[in-house]
């Protein structure tokens, strides 16, 4: 069976986008908190450092140069995390300038979006960040929630900037279209009614431009077990018609400061139960890791222990094995991450393990 790995891109690394100036001033993107990262107690595994360099991934010659290093080792998709803030695209430039001119080139890595509709708040300016746990609430820089004109807006720049590209990634032909954090689009668009009329009329639209329809994702944030407000429950997930599920980071359902082998067994779990309560294909997630400490002063929180390789091929592994007792399902597992290098969770070459992390994807994979 030939899988799709899909790996999340956090397209921050460059310094094109002018509004990123906020967060990091040196004009370089959050390469600045990365060069600033190091250990922060004993035996903490910092620095971990980009082997390839602090290169700009808004350049096609930097894309170039990490789609052959994909596709050599079996990832063959590249999730963008998409952002739309004050009325305007946020961070396309790794996109737009890099990896699609470089792509079309070069087209063994496919793309498909997930719009990360969180707020901004402060948690990319590290001079700042720890001040999100003061008692008093920080206001976001940017809202995530888009009311139903902005809406549109936004699914009109997809449809005709991205889901006709040949090297977007569909699902029955249909392109497919994550969404991060359902609450926020409830929120913006006015209750569940209403953002079924809207992602039903987003459909409409992706018709009546010419494409066969569109496959709209779920990213869950949460456990399956969640009840608290801002948690997707099966009924909320059927009654916005979502087509798929899949996770983003394991930290969202599934406790950090413990071995990642331990928190594997939950991974797979949570796995199993997602399809059986959700009745919606799932696909499974799979992540390198989870250490956010670079992006704070003084906050640690907690991390996956010994996180090798070794442990991550093994995780790959069970993934492989879900996808093969699911062959009514598309063969997708998706990944975190290509390159979050601030949240310790990496497929690329870093100072630790070098390659490993890619090869432990290709030994699965390619073999």
């Amino acid at each position: 069976m030939k899988y799709d790995i899909a790996a999340y891109i956090w397209p921050s690394y460059t310094g094109k986008e002018i509004r990123t100036r906020i967060f990091w001033p040196d004009g370089e993107g959050e390469w600045q908190t990365v060069r600033q990262a190091g250990a922060r107690y004993e035996g903490h595994d910092w620095p971990r450092r980009p082997l390839l360099g602090y290169k700009d991934e808004a350049d096609p010659a930097t894309m170039a140069e990490q789609i052959d290093l994909a596709a050599t080792h079996g990832v063959n998709v590249f999730i963008y995390d998409w952002y739309w803030y004050d009325r305007r695209p946020f961070l396309e430039n790794c996109l737009n300038d890099g990896y699609l001119p470089a792509a079309h080139k070069d087209p063994r890595v496919k793309f498909y979006l997930m719009w990360a509709n969180h707020d901004a708040g402060m948690t990319w300016d590290k001079r700042n960040a720890d001040r999100q746990f003061l008692p008093e609430p920080q206001p976001p820089v940017w809202r995530g929630d888009q009311d139903i004109n902005e809406f549109r807006i936004i699914c009109k720049r997809l449809i005709e900037r991205y889901f006709f590209d040949p090297l977007y990634y569909t699902i029955d032909g249909k392109p497919v279209f994550s969404i991060y954090e359902c609450s926020s689009l409830r929120k913006g668009l006015g209750g569940i009614y209403e953002t079924r009329k809207a992602l039903d009329e987003f459909r409409e639209m992706c018709v009546r431009a010419g494409l066969p329809g569109l496959h709209l994702q779920l990213v869950l944030t949460h456990p399956v077990t969640a009840n608290h407000s801002t948690a997707t429950t099966p009924s909320i997930c059927n009654a916005l018609g979502f087509d798929s599920i899949t996770h983003y980071q394991y930290v969202h359902f599934t406790g950090a400061g413990r071995p990642y082998a331990e928190a594997l067994e939950d991974v797979c779990k949570e796995w199993e139960a997602v399809p059986s309560a959700y009745g919606i294909p799932y696909y499974p997630h799979v992540s390198v890791g989870w250490d956010a400490s670079p992006r704070f002063l003084e906050y640690t929180g907690g991390t996956f222990l010994n996180n090798t390789p070794e442990i991550f091929g093994e995780a790959m592994r069970r993934a492989c094995r879900y996808a093969d007792a699911h062959p009514e399902d598309p063969p997708l597992i998706t990944v975190n991450s290509w390159n979050e290098w601030t949240e310790g969770s990496m497929l690329e070459p870093e100072a630790e393990y070098g390659m490993g992390y890619l090869e432990a994807v290709k030994k699965v994979f390619k073999q």
